[in-house]
């Protein structure tokens, strides 16, 4: 018994050993058939009979050589690392032979923009210019449009040529800021202009482009109080009028943040010393509101207790009083005696 388990160890033991060796080397009756730009190993060998216990251990084997072929193949390919020389290795596939199919079908094609279709017709191609310009007066790199961009600086140019047909007289740098300025209120106007057209739906400004001057100040104006300050700090156009008092309730003031400590600390005392005691404040106001409140109900109460009184007092019974039964005369149904007119003195 013994001698048959270190027999069978030792068959283990070889086994195991020669697993490296052929996992390296796989013989092959056909050889494969290799599509190495999928990834795709075709095995046209039959496969041997087993039996059905070892079905699934001989099918791992087999997937196990062929993948096996497989990278031994793209270990074959042309390599080369990426992200320089500490990159990872990797293969360059050739083109694929088999054409898999797919799981959807292909994309339609995006139809062209006008823009794309003006573009084509007029033969322009669309050139990927750098943000950053050398600027030969700075000797360095500035930024190709907004601020400090190169050649942009006025204050730099000392000399300004004059133009042809211009008064010789006339100051250019003062007409270059003058210029500037306009330039910059025109970009405000058209700013306040976008806005009002999406903050006047239906009666702002006519996408004709043609306003009169009353729309464009009504305009001006929403957009103006639309900002979060509702236009305190919002610079005014030129030859715009002046604005209007503002119209609304009481604002209310707060106290600075640094100012009289002593005021600061006798109302946080005040507080903490309220919160501490165990009787609430009396709130004067609040306590005399109750009492009217109070009065007014008790007032309210005793009119309606009279008036149900002076209803009962006015009821009859039936058999006297006013009415079908008793006719007219006091209690009991005894007729009141009629006054004999004035006038006519009894003989």
């Amino acid at each position: 018994m013994a001698a048959l388990c270190l027999e069978e160890l030792l068959a283990r033991a070889e086994q195991r050993e020669a697993e490296p060796h052929r996992s390296v080397a796989v013989q092959k009756e056909l050889e494969l058939e290799f599509d190495l730009g999928n990834l795709l190993a075709l095995d046209r060998n039959p496969p041997p009979p087993v039996p059905r216990a070892q079905r699934e251990s001989r099918l791992r084997s087999l997937a196990r050589d062929n993948t096996q072929l497989l990278v031994a193949q793209l270990w074959g390919l042309p390599a080369g690392r990426t992200e320089g020389a500490t990159g990872p290795l990797v293969a360059q596939l050739p083109e694929p032979s088999y054409r898999l199919p797919r799981e959807k079908p292909l994309p339609r094609p995006r139809p062209p923009t006008r823009w794309e279709q003006f573009a084509r017709l007029k033969g322009i191609r669309r050139r990927k210019r750098t943000s950053l310009v050398w600027d030969e007066a700075a000797k360095q790199w500035r930024r190709r449009w907004g601020y400090e961009r190169a050649g942009g600086d006025p204050a730099r140019d000392w000399l300004i040529e004059v133009p042809a047909g211009a008064d010789p007289h006339e100051d250019q740098f003062a007409k270059r800021l003058r210029d500037k300025r306009e330039k910059v209120a025109r970009n405000e106007f058209n700013r306040l202009r976008n806005i009002a057209r999406g903050a006047l739906p239906g009666r702002g400004l006519h996408p004709t482009g043609h306003q009169s001057s009353a729309e464009l100040g009504r305009a001006t104006q929403v957009a103006r109080v639309s900002t979060a300050s509702l236009g305190r700090f919002q610079p005014r156009l030129p030859k715009e009028p002046a604005a209007p008092p503002p119209r609304g309730g009481k604002k209310r003031h707060f106290q600075p943040l640094l100012g009289d400590l002593a005021a600061e600390r006798s109302r946080q005392l005040e507080l903490l010393r309220g919160l501490g005691s165990k009787k609430p404040p009396l709130d004067l106001t609040r306590a005399v509101n109750k009492q009217l409140r109070e009065e007014d109900a008790q007032a309210a109460a005793g009119k309606g207790k009279k008036r149900g009184q002076r209803g009962k007092r006015g009821r009859q019974r039936p058999g006297g009083g006013k009415g079908p039964a008793g006719g007219k005369g006091k209690k009991g149904g005894a007729p009141r005696r009629q006054q004999r007119p004035a006038g006519r003195k009894r003989s």
